[in-house]
């Protein structure tokens, strides 16, 4: 099926290994954000009732996934470990925003996120800061080998919330590079990391970009929760609900590229 009728062409299928069947358990009990175990009632009665009538919008549900941190904290490397599984040590800073969309299936409704990927770089706030608004979930991100990064993820998540309304974000801070750590030192910094993760009413995950460990759960855990909110949203309103900015997408990316020009432009100067 194509559009020239003014029809949506069908996406392609979406991978096996993007399917979540059962609700990802949390990293950790004692920084979790609710500490949630299974779908909720309602939403499981919702998505088995549009996985049997195959409801057409469910397909273009989105739901947006900002990322911050400092520079060199291992952001890209986290977001291209599980959206394409690779790992390089050497990337180039991100200049200004970028973003990649992941496909998943959850109890059989098709998903999506739309993962925002910032640059950590003083010079390009101005930039990425346009970015936050109608963020679902906030992904706060330190490394794991500098502890400094973590004190920094407070004002990172101050500045992302102040684009969006209080009590609207599932919050996460995240550690990369946990592979680096000596034991005794890693469990000294995850204390550390929940701590702080409590203050923000964040869920803390520890994950190696690396190895891979903890990635994949760390990135269903965000799809799980995201999806379920949305399927709530949509029972209050009795209407499917608009999730995300995934309709404007190719607008965002055409602004970015232009504002990414222009910060070029007087730099180069």
């Amino acid at each position: 099926m194509d559009n020239r009728n003014g029809m949506m062409p069908f996406p392609p299928p979406i991978s096996r290994d993007r399917a979540i069947c059962e609700f990802p358990k949390c990293y950790t009990p004692e920084a979790s954000l609710q500490l949630k175990k299974d779908w909720d009632n309602q939403a499981r009665e919702a998505c088995n009732d549009r996985a049997a009538r195959h409801q057409p919008w469910d397909r273009q549900k989105m739901s947006k996934v900002v990322v911050v941190g400092d520079l060199n904290v291992g952001k890209t490397c986290l977001i291209n470990r599980f959206c394409k599984n690779v790992f390089e040590r050497d990337y180039k800073a991100t200049i200004g925003v970028d973003f990649e969309i992941e496909r998943f299936e959850i109890s059989g409704v098709p998903f999506s996120l739309q993962i925002w990927d910032t640059a950590g770089q003083e010079k390009f706030k101005c930039i990425a800061s346009a970015y936050y608004r109608g963020a679902q979930v906030i992904i706060t991100v330190f490394d794991m080998a500098d502890i400094k990064s973590l004190d920094h993820t407070r004002q990172w998540l101050q500045e992302a919330m102040s684009e969006n309304e209080n009590d609207s974000c599932f919050i996460f801070l995240v550690g990369t590079k946990n592979d680096l750590l000596p034991t005794e030192e890693r469990e000294r910094t995850e204390r550390d990391a929940i701590k702080i993760a409590t203050e923000m009413n964040a869920e803390f995950w520890a994950v190696s970009s690396k190895t891979g460990e903890n990635i994949e759960g760390f990135f269903f855990r965000v799809a799980a929760l995201a999806f379920e909110r949305c399927i709530l949203k949509d029972l209050e309103g009795g209407a499917p609900a608009s999730i995300g900015r995934g309709d404007s997408i190719k607008s965002d990316h055409a602004k970015l590229e232009e504002a990414t020009s222009q910060e070029m432009k007087r730099n180069c100067c």
